[in-house]
């Protein structure tokens, strides 16, 4: 099932701090609710885990979060996630787009989800992410 989200973001932060945040994912992964950075495995990526509640089923991922595209001057970061489900078959990886401006900006994510995550519908697929992403929007603004 593939899932895309806009969302937009304030932040009080001066562009160039917020950018620099981006970058630290040993910061960024511990924003998304049940997300926590198991290993550094370079200078711009992490081994990272999220356990995600969806309805009454708990699912718990595990892959690599890195830095692939980074931008000073247009204050532009594109994170991508490879993560397989622990104990299934499915997957969840998405390409997500930070564009910062003065006084926030916005994260476009691009998500590929199978597995018993995708089973539960588009509907609280959809749900369950745009909760997840605004949650981490909240928590990035005050880092």
């Amino acid at each position: 099932m593939a899932v895309e989200l806009d969302h937009s973001f304030s932040s009080s932060k001066p562009v160039d701090e917020s950018y620099a945040t981006l970058l630290d994912l040993e910061r960024v992964v511990p924003c998304v609710q049940g997300g926590r950075v198991i290993e550094s495995t370079g200078p711009e990526s992490v081994k990272a885990e999220i356990k995600v509640k969806m309805g009454a089923m708990a699912l718990t991922y595990t892959g690599t979060l890195e830095v692939v595209e980074q931008d000073a001057d247009a204050h532009k970061v594109v994170l991508q996630v490879k993560s397989r489900e622990a104990g299934g078959q499915g997957h969840a990886n998405a390409t997500i787009t930070f564009q910062l401006a003065d006084g926030g900006g916005t994260i476009h994510t691009s998500a590929q989800i199978t597995g018993k995550a995708a089973s539960m519908g588009e509907g609280i697929m959809v749900s369950v992410l745009d909760a997840l992403v605004n949650d981490f929007s909240g928590k990035l603004a005050q880092l």
